[in-house]
């Protein structure tokens, strides 16, 4: 046997290989020096089948030549090195310029594994293999040498980095293509690889957005150059992973990268969790601070409370809410309220004091509740467990409203049908919400209380009974504003004139509240005041703005005057910035807009043109305010069209006609609505 080629001709005989042990026996020197060589080694056919063994592989496996003779050499391996083992066999017959190696586990006949590398190089008939051999090897004979202390070192390293983490460590051969692991296979390695070798076979599976730029990577390699990227890749079972693969040239016969790869897939998807929760987060600040918006300018209690129980609870993933209040010392809920999860029952009516039930507790201490479990609840307040039974919420977090002075003005209960763990940023924007929401009940109440005087005020301006005319019917209507806390200053009068003459007004005092209303007192009492000395009802328009502005009170409204002859019908109009009238008959409508100047209490120098129309037989006239035929979300002219409309069905009675068009309100209830509706008989 050539000792360093691996070439069988000292052991050749005429039987070839399978000679070759008695060969050796015989004494021959190639013979000799196999079996009694330091390394172990072994010889085997193409097959795999062992054929000889030497001293030294005896001493490192336990193993004689009759134990092993014809043994594939592969199945000696631990069980996780037999395909190794097999690969390295094939690869020394196929590929022998390769001069392959691999550390493996041999298990020895004691059956302990050991580590040893293997290097298997072919054996042909006549000498070194050099170049293609139609024939092919022989066999081979594998070179068995423990790892160098480095190398081991190394290993181990390796192996504990790899085992049990996203790594593993790669080398591709910038020759041939070829790709695998240092030191042998890793679970990432075979979970992104599997049994493929090349680099073509695993760049299939990355991701099509990303393939370009990895190739531009790997061309850039070929010259010399180390390799960085982070990319996408699906795996083995078609899941898309991230990567982060990084490279060193390292040059030399076989030029190849040495590098390693690291699965971070979770550090991305925590990256974008962290991005998306702060998204998320900034997504419900702009949220909270828009509805906080909302709670500080809610005019009304079902403003207050819907915002509580609707608009609120998904900041904080509940399922309900819902809002109790004290009145006179019992809890109520609000009147807008509708049964939320089954327990209205249990709590309306219930005494604020009774600290039996969490919301009674929370009045009486001023402290908020939260319970992550019925079981928690249960443990503080066992009265409520018949209560429990009719609802499917799980956790609570019951909040106190404030008014001043900490005078507990409500309790704000928030549910979730899973067990939820309020966290203290949650306590803290609720503790923080419940407070703007007492400001707000107070500010409602206080308004309430004002929005009743100035409505007590408004009705006793107005006046108390219209007089009975013989040949005209008069019906009128005033609705005030549903906008919140809006009392305004619309009026009507209707004045018996002398000389069978009736004088109409409506009017409409700039401005809210109590101070409106007065307005509109003083200013209806002017007019009554004019309209019986004064024919003209120019001149009891400039008399009235010049009565105003002489005043000295910012008052401004826009009215009209309206002078109607009994005997023929005749109408006289003067009007300051009113909305047109409507004549209608049972057919039809027209509108009828007579000259206007400005509005009253503006220029005291103001002039007022008189503007006149015949009534006839059958036709009803239509004074009102702006409220009813103008809004934000309705033009006048869609306003007059949809009220004359309604008008001409119903015109041969006032009273029918008033009451409809209060019901009908085109324009909506977002302002006063005074109207004046006259027939002649």
């Amino acid at each position: 046997m050539n000792g360093t080629t691996g070439s069988t001709d000292g052991f050749a005989g005429s039987g070839g290989l399978t000679d070759a042990a008695i060969a050796a026996e015989m004494g021959d020197p190639a013979g000799a020096a196999f079996l009694h060589a330091p390394a172990a080694m072994f010889v085997a056919d193409r097959a795999g089948g062992i054929l000889l063994v030497n001293d030294a592989f005896r001493e490192l496996t336990g193993f004689d030549q009759e134990q092993v003779a014809h043994r594939p050499w592969p199945e000696l391996l631990a069980a996780a090195d037999v395909g190794h083992g097999w690969e390295l066999h094939r690869r020394a017959l196929e590929r022998p310029d390769e001069q392959p190696q691999r550390g493996v586990e041999f298990v020895g006949a004691d059956g302990v594994a050991r580590r040893t590398v293997l290097r298997p190089r072919p054996i042909t008939a006549d000498g070194p293999r050099t170049g293609a051999d139609p024939a092919g090897p022989l066999g081979v004979v594998v070179l068995c040498h423990g790892p160098m202390r480095n190398e081991e070192t190394l290993r181990a390293i390796t192996e504990l980095r790899t085992e049990n983490s996203d790594t593993a460590l790669w080398t591709l051969d910038l020759a041939t293509g070829e790709i695998g692991e240092l030191f042998g296979p890793s679970p990432l390695g075979r979970l992104l690889a599997g049994d493929s070798r090349t680099i073509e076979e695993i760049l299939a599976r990355v991701h099509r957005d990303d393939i370009a730029r990895l190739r531009d990577a790997l061309e850039a390699s070929y010259q010399g150059g180390d390799y960085e990227q982070r990319f996408r890749m699906f795996d083995q079972v078609g899941d898309e992973r991230w990567l982060h693969a990084r490279a060193r040239f390292v040059d030399g016969e076989r030029p190849r990268l040495v590098g390693i790869i690291d699965d971070v897939t979770e550090h991305v998807q925590l990256v974008r969790r962290l991005a998306d929760r702060r998204r998320i987060e900034a997504a419900q600040g702009r949220q909270v601070t828009e509805l906080a918006a909302k709670l500080v300018s809610a005019t009304t209690l079902e403003e207050v409370t819907g915002l509580l129980t609707e608009e609120f609870v998904p900041i904080f993933g509940g399922s309900t809410a819902t809002v109790m209040l004290v009145e006179a010392g019992k809890l109520r809920y609000p009147s807008s309220a509708t049964e939320s999860y089954g327990t209205r029952r249990w709590i309306e009516g219930r005494d604020a004091s009774d600290t039996s039930y969490p919301m009674g507790a929370v009045i009486q201490d001023r402290q908020p509740r939260f319970f992550e479990s019925r079981a928690e609840v249960l443990e503080r307040f066992p009265a409520v467990q018949e209560m429990l039974h009719h609802t499917n919420a799980q956790s609570w977090a019951t909040v106190p409203i404030f008014g001043d002075r900490r005078v507990a003005l409500g309790v704000w209960q928030v549910a979730w049908t899973q067990p939820h763990h309020a966290t203290p940023d949650e306590r803290a924007l609720m503790l923080t919400l419940a407070g703007l929401a007492g400001q707000a009940l107070q500010r409602v109440n206080r308004q309430q209380a004002e929005l009743e005087l100035a409505d007590a005020v408004q009705r006793r301006m107005l006046p108390p009974q219209l007089p009975d005319f013989a040949a005209l019917d008069v019906a009128v209507r005033y609705l005030p504003s549903r906008a919140g806390w809006r009392v305004c200053g619309d009026f009507y009068d209707a004045i018996q004139l002398p000389g069978r003459r009736v004088g109409l007004v409506v009017g409409d005092v700039q401005g809210h509240g109590v101070e409106a209303a007065a307005a509109m007192g003083q200013i209806r009492v002017a007019f009554r005041a004019y309209a019986t000395n004064q024919v003209d009802p120019g001149v009891v328009l400039a008399e009235t703005n010049r009565l105003l502005t002489e005043t000295g009170e910012i008052v401004f409204a826009t009215c009209g005057y309206l002078v109607l002859d009994l005997e023929n019908g005749e109408m006289q109009a003067a009007w300051a910035g009113q909305p047109p009238l409507i004549i209608a008959t049972a057919d039809a409508f027209e509108v009828w807009e007579p000259e206007t100047g400005p509005p009253v209490g503006v220029d005291g120098d103001s002039k007022y043109p008189v503007s006149t129309r015949r009534l006839l037989p059958g036709e009803t006239l239509l004074m009102c305010s702006d409220g009813l035929v103008e809004s934000s979300g309705v033009t006048m002219d869609e306003g007059l069209e949809r009220v004359g409309q309604a008008l001409r069905g119903m015109s041969g009675d006032v009273h029918a006609a008033a009451t409809s068009l209060a019901d009908l309100t085109p324009a909506g209830r977002g302002d006063d609505i005074a109207i004046l509706i006259a027939r002649m008989r």
